[in-house]
């Protein structure tokens, strides 16, 4: 981008805007955030990611909500690409899908680093 005039201090130099991230479109991700925004989903994630893969059952223990609800979050994180399943026996064993999570952390980063641009120029006014 080109300088702008910025006064008695010279130009001001806007800072290079930050690049998308490369793996999806934003609306690709929309999905993802749109799983994470449900409580029930959101403590099934977080469950995967700190205690590793999982059975139904194993999910369900704890939990507030029947066994029936757990499956039909699990189909929307699966839906959303949040999740995998395998069989390992009678059981289906969930596991989270980090890729498809970092993806999503990508966006987040992207998204707050303009954030931080808008706030820097706007301060940067402010103190003129």
């Amino acid at each position: 981008m080109a300088p702008r005039a910025g006064g008695p201090g010279g130009p001001i130099q806007r800072p290079r805007p930050r690049r998308r991230p490369r793996s999806r479109a934003l609306g690709g991700s929309a999905p993802v955030f749109a799983a994470l925004g449900d409580e029930t989903r959101l403590g099934i994630v977080a469950r995967l990611c700190a205690d590793g893969p999982q059975s139904i059952a194993r999910l369900t223990d704890g939990a507030h909500v029947t066994r029936q609800a757990i499956t039909k979050h699990l189909h929307v994180l699966a839906g959303a690409g949040l999740v995998r399943d395998s069989r390992v026996g009678r059981d289906r064993i969930f596991e989270i899908e980090l890729a498809r999570l970092a993806e999503a952390r990508q966006w987040l980063d992207h998204i707050a680093g303009q954030w931080d641009e808008a706030l820097t120029r706007l301060k940067a006014q402010v103190e003129r």
